[in-house]
C-alpha cells in the first residue's frame, strides 16, 4: 500500500520537532484503559517507558495516559507508582459512569459528555489542567473536531487544530481534555469546549480561525479520526510502540433497518476499516525497516508472537477479554486484573519478539488472575 492510497496527515511541523521514541494508546473504554495499564507496567520494568519522548492517546487510552502523566514523577518507585497510577484507575474501573451520565444528559442541564467530565474530575483529575502534565515526555491527548473534520490535540505546550489555530500553554482542565477524547459516539458525543477566541495565536489557523470555531469547538472521540493515536507520532518518531485495545467486531447475521441502530453499525464498520488501514501502514513500515518498535493487540493470540518463551494465556480467555464492551461500566476486581495481565503479557511477547530479544520474560502483575 503506497502513501497515496492511505496517507496519514500531519499539519504540526512535526519534522522540525522530533520526538524519537513514542507510545500510542488506542481507545476502547475501560477495556482499553486497563489493557494499557498492563502494557505500561511491563514497559516500565523493561526500562523503555522511562525513555519515551512522546505518548499519544485516544479515548479510553487517554484516561490511562493522563493518569500516567500525573504519576510520572513516581516512576522510579514501584510502590508510589502503583499508588498514584494503577490504584486510581482501578477505582474508576469499579464505578459505572456512562449509564448515569446518559440518564442525566437526557434531562435539561449538562450534556452527557459534560457529566462524564464531572465524573473524571471527581474520580481522577480534580482541578488539574494541561499545565500539570510533565514537560517530558510529551503527552498528546487527541480528540476529533466535528466542525473542521481534523484532529484536535491537547498537550502542555499547546492545544491545536491545524485549521482552527493554536492556543499556547493552555489552562484547559485535564478532565475536559480526556472527556473530549473519550466522547464515544453516538451516546457520549459530542463534547462542547468553550474557549476564548482571543486565546488563539494570531494567524495560527489554516482557514477556520474565526467564531464559532474558536469559541466553541464541537469535539468527539479521538478514535473517530485516529483510532490508534498514531498520527501525532508518525512524522516525529522513528520508534513507535502501539498498544491496541480495539474490541473484536462481531459478524452480525441480521442488520436492523431502524436508522439509529444501523448508523451505529456503520460507525463500527468504519472504525474497523480505519483501524485496519493504520495498522497495515504501521506494519508495512516496520517490515521495510523504516520504523522500529512493536505492535500488540488485545485480539492477537499469544502464540502469534515468534519469541521462544511466552506467558501462559488461554485462547478462550483472550477472546473473552477482546469482547469486553466499549463502555465505562464497572468491572469486577478479577476481571480488571485479567485485562491488566493480558496487556502486560502481550506487550512482553511483542517487544521481545520484534524489538529486544535480550529481555527476560516477565511474570503476571496479578498471578491469581490468569488470562
Amino acid at each position: 500500500m503506497s502513501d497515496s492510497e492511505f496517507e496519514l496527515e500531519d499539519h504540526d511541523n512535526g519534522g522540525a520537532n522530533p520526538l524519537p521514541k513514542a507510545l500510542c494508546l488506542s481507545g476502547g473504554g475501560y477495556r482499553a484503559m486497563l489493557f494499557h495499564v498492563g502494557s505500561i507496567l511491563r514497559m516500565r520494568e523493561m526500562g523503555i517507558l522511562q525513555n519515551l519522548d512522546l505518548i499519544s492517546s485516544v479515548s479510553g487510552g487517554s484516561i490511562t495516559s493522563a493518569m500516567l502523566a500525573l504519576a510520572w514523577d513516581a516512576i522510579g518507585d514501584s510502590e508510589a507508582f502503583s499508588n498514584q497510577f494503577v490504584d486510581p484507575i482501578r477505582r474508576l474501573a469499579s464505578t459505572t459512569i456512562d449509564r448515569g451520565s446518559v440518564l442525566r444528559g437526557a434531562l435539561p442541564g449538562p450534556s452527557v459528555s459534560g457529566s462524564i467530565e464531572k465524573a473524571y474530575r471527581r474520580h481522577l483529575f480534580g482541578e488539574k489542567t494541561l499545565q500539570a502534565l510533565p514537560d517530558a515526555p510529551r503527552f498528546v491527548i487527541n480528540a476529533t473536531n466535528l466542525q473542521s473534520g481534523a484532529l484536535w490535540r491537547f498537550s502542555k505546550p499547546y492545544a491545536r487544530d491545524y485549521r482552527v489555530g493554536r492556543i499556547a500553554e493552555p489552562d484547559i482542565p485535564l478532565a475536559k481534555a480526556v472527556a473530549a477524547s473519550s466522547a464515544f459516539p453516538p451516546i457520549l458525543s459530542p463534547f462542547f469546549l468553550d474557549l476564548d477566541p482571543s486565546s488563539f495565536d494570531a494567524g495560527s489557523g489554516d482557514d477556520l480561525q474565526r467564531e464559532p470555531y474558536t469559541s466553541r469547538p464541537i469535539l468527539s472521540d479521538g478514535g473517530v479520526y485516529d483510532n490508534l493515536g498514531i498520527e501525532a507520532a508518525w512524522k516525529r518518531s522513528d520508534t513507535i510502540f502501539v498498544s491496541d485495545a480495539g474490541g473484536k467486531m462481531q459478524a452480525q447475521e441480521k442488520i436492523k433497518v431502524f436508522w439509529p441502530t444501523q448508523l451505529f453499525r456503520v460507525y463500527m464498520v468504519t472504525d474497523n476499516q480505519v483501524r485496519g488501514l493504520r495498522k497495515r501502514w504501521y506494519l508495512e513500515r516496520k517490515a521495510d525497516g523504516s520504523l522500529k518498535g512493536a505492535y500488540w493487540g488485545i485480539r492477537t493470540g499469544i502464540a502469534s508472537y515468534p519469541v521462544e518463551s511466552r506467558m501462559a494465556c488461554r485462547p478462550e480467555g483472550i477472546d473473552e477479554l477482546a469482547r469486553t464492551p466499549t463502555r465505562l461500566k464497572a468491572l469486577s476486581d478479577t476481571y480488571q486484573e485479567r485485562l491488566i495481565n493480558w496487556g502486560y503479557a502481550s506487550c512482553d511477547a511483542s517487544i521481545r519478539s520484534f524489538y529486544d530479544d535480550s529481555v527476560t520474560m516477565g511474570t503476571y502483575p496479578f498471578p491469581d488472575s490468569p488470562v
